[in-house]
């Protein structure tokens, strides 16, 4: 719904320490591609707005239910934070299990968390039998530990992870830590067994192509505009000429405009800037990453990192406190990072640099609910290569009336809105220097 202007996806300054390529390394195999204009159809049984991870999910879902169903996209399928992401599938939740219970009660904290054990099992068993070619491997997945004390902390949530959900989870000592990282920059770790990696760019092209053969129709560079119900019946405007539905699904997260004022007011758009160094000897990646792991680590403004899928290269992210413009000093920031957690790479090459939205709520939870008959499937926060297609499945069952299969700890109240937000996400920087001083802090609590 919300594509990005021409200067934010310019090429990049000729600087000796920027990237050759402003766009996502995953393009490279799995370019994004425009499709051939459809017909547009003034009735369907359900209309879903997005055509990421969680609207084809939920249209193929629906169309192979015997449902009619289009998808508008504003962009080309994928073109958003899709083919953009890490392609970690963690599915974690943000908040730490004290918070949920807090906020949420016992119950549904408990409920969240094994959701997300369920959630991954059924992805990679979705994966699996559909027969996508998305280089996922389960290669598990490497959390630093700032300091010994975070490191102490760490390891009794992993402990507690194994015991309560039977997750292969547990502590890595600092003595043991290069087994897994070639660096000495954390104080030990921990490791989860149930995540592993796979190239974004191609599972949504996989997804993609099942959902066009099961009949969905995709309209790309088709932004829908307004939708009004009238009794039963929704309209929906769009670039193309206007559409009844019966039932309309939002699933735009990180790229939600006008069109959806109520969710915008809810969910604020960040952008996660990703790096990509040159081909890398095999001697080096062997001993930055004995294991090919996915790697993470205990920070407010923490980088995630892996492997490419073949190996070759060292792919690095962060949240980009930047909104327009110049991309050089996200992308010297995560160079710095990329350097200090391994030195050796001081003179490596970075052939890529680029960013995507990702979508946060106060509550920094994902959201599957309803309101005024429009269900919506959102709020992934930087966790959508699990929660965006799982989601998107459940709002699918939701709208056939499938109660059991569309049960899910998200359906719960939306997200509270962000007061005085209107879809400018003016208060971000100061936000993310906020998180840059706690974790400064960290570092010297950790006495580093």
């Amino acid at each position: 719904m919300c594509a990005m202007t021409p200067s934010e996806e310019a090429p990049m300054r000729n600087h000796s320490k920027l990237a050759e390529k402003s766009t996502p390394y995953w393009w490279e195999a799995a370019p994004v591609q425009p499709l051939p204009r459809q017909p547009l159809h003034t009735r369907q049984d359900v209309v879903i707005v997005g055509a990421g991870y969680a609207g084809l999910a939920a249209a193929l879902t629906l169309a192979r239910a015997g449902r009619s169903v289009a998808v508008f996209d504003a962009l080309n399928p994928g073109e958003g934070a899709s083919s953009r992401n890490g392609g970690i599938t963690s599915g974690s939740i943000r908040p730490g299990f004290a918070t949920l219970v807090r906020h949420f009660g016992e119950q549904t904290a408990l409920a969240i968390e094994a959701e997300g054990k369920t959630a991954r099992a059924f992805f990679y068993d979705f994966i699996r039998t559909e027969g996508l070619d998305c280089d996922f491997a389960l290669t598990g997945l490497f959390k630093g530990a700032l300091g010994f004390d975070q490191y102490d902390e760490m390891a009794r949530g992993a402990e507690a992870l194994a015991k309560r959900l039977g997750i292969e989870s547990y502590a890595v000592p600092y003595a043991d830590q290069r087994d897994y990282i070639g660096t000495g920059f954390y104080r030990g770790g921990t490791v989860r067994m149930d995540i592993g990696g796979l190239h974004p760019a191609k599972f949504h092209a996989e997804l993609l192509r099942i959902a066009l053969a099961a009949g969905v129709v995709v309209h790309a560079h088709t932004p829908v505009t307004a939708m009004e119900r009238d009794g039963r019946v929704f309209r929906i405007a769009t670039a193309a000429g206007t559409v009844e539905a019966g039932q309309v699904l939002v699933c735009t997260n990180g790229y939600t405009d006008g069109a959806a004022p109520y969710l915008r007011r809810r969910l604020v758009p960040v952008r996660s800037r990703m790096i990509a160094t040159e081909e890398l000897p095999s001697a080096v990646m062997a001993h930055l990453m004995p294991r090919r792991m996915m790697m993470g680590e205990n920070r407010q403004l923490g980088f995630y990192y892996r492997p490419s899928p073949d190996g070759r290269r060292i792919l690095l992210g962060g949240r980009d406190s930047s909104r327009v413009g110049d991309p050089a000093a996200p992308t010297l920031r995560l160079r710095a990072g990329l350097v200090e957690l391994f030195p050796e790479l001081e003179g490596v090459r970075l052939t890529h640099s680029w960013f995507g939205n990702v979508a946060m709520n106060r509550d920094m939870l994902p959201r599957l609910f309803e309101r005024d008959g429009v269900v919506y499937a959102t709020g992934f926060c930087g966790s959508g290569v699990v929660w965006a297609p799982w989601l998107g499945m459940r709002a699918a069952h939701r709208l056939l009336g499938r109660e059991a299969e569309a049960r899910t700890a998200f359906d719960f109240r939306p997200p509270a809105a962000v007061p005085f937000y209107r879809g400018n996400p003016w208060f971000m920087p100061a936000i993310i220097r906020g998180y840059a001083l706690q974790d400064r802090l960290a570092m010297w609590r950790a006495r580093r």
